[in-house]
């Protein structure tokens, strides 16, 4: 593929990104000088020690944070100085979010919280419900829809978050060590479903510490002192 090519079937594109924290006098760079393709249906793991910059490029690409210096375009969009109610916008309509920690509103239950973005984006009630009620049945969440987080596993709660991340049919999902803190299965089971989305579709980006799950992605970037030390095609990828 050319760089022309390229450069017109990006979904992301990350030009001279630096991102610049002041620790009492001192200037930290989390992220220094990046430069970053990302074309649209890819799957990529990000990988490299704690401090390295792993979250904060995800924060970065996910508009959770803001570039000190560098542009950064989404979907042929510069979005690098947005409003922060575009930015609002724009991560609603494009970009779903998948945490370690989940996450989850405890007060609320599984169907409430995968409810939660529709409500929010004012989704007609009548749309909203089988909308949620589809994606219960494809996470296997059927008999713990009505279930607090607190009554929830570990692997339910983090399908409650990746249903409530793509209710709104996102282009782009971004999980944050999504199986920090599962057992070996369910952190299997909540990997295979984020591949599952990807083979339909979804750009899918995961930050881990984990070889084997970063091994898995069809690329693999990894990061040392908030810069990109190696960028790679991965031939023997699992799915």
């Amino acid at each position: 593929m050319n760089e022309l090519t390229m450069i017109e079937l990006s979904m992301i594109e990350l030009t001279n990104i630096h991102r610049d924290f002041l620790v009492g006098s001192q200037r930290v760079h989390a992220l220094d000088d990046i430069n970053l393709s990302i074309v649209a249906g890819e799957y990529i793991s990000i990988m490299g020690p704690s401090g390295s910059g792993k979250s904060t490029l995800l924060n970065l690409i996910g508009l959770l944070d803001s570039a000190t210096t560098g542009t950064y375009l989404l979907n042929q969009q510069n979005v690098t100085s947005l409003p922060d109610n575009q930015q609002a916008a724009t991560r609603s309509k494009t970009i779903g979010f998948v945490f370690q920690a989940f996450h989850l509103i405890p007060r609320l239950t599984a169907a409430q919280n995968i409810e939660l973005p529709l409500i929010l984006a004012g989704t007609d009630p009548k749309l909203r419900h089988p909308l949620v009620n589809k994606a219960i049945t494809e996470m296997d969440l059927t008999d713990r829809a009505q279930h607090t987080p607190d009554q929830l596993s570990g692997g339910q709660r983090q399908r409650v978050a990746i249903a409530r991340a793509t209710i709104m049919q996102p282009k782009l999902l971004l999980a944050d060590e999504p199986t920090g803190n599962l057992d070996q299965k369910s952190g299997l089971d909540v990997i295979n479903i984020l591949e599952q989305l990807n083979r339909q579709g979804i750009t899918v980006i995961i930050v881990t510490h984990d070889a084997n799950i970063g091994e898995r992605a069809t690329r693999q970037i990894k990061m040392l002192d908030g810069r990109i030390e190696s960028d790679q095609t991965l031939s023997q990828a699992s799915i």
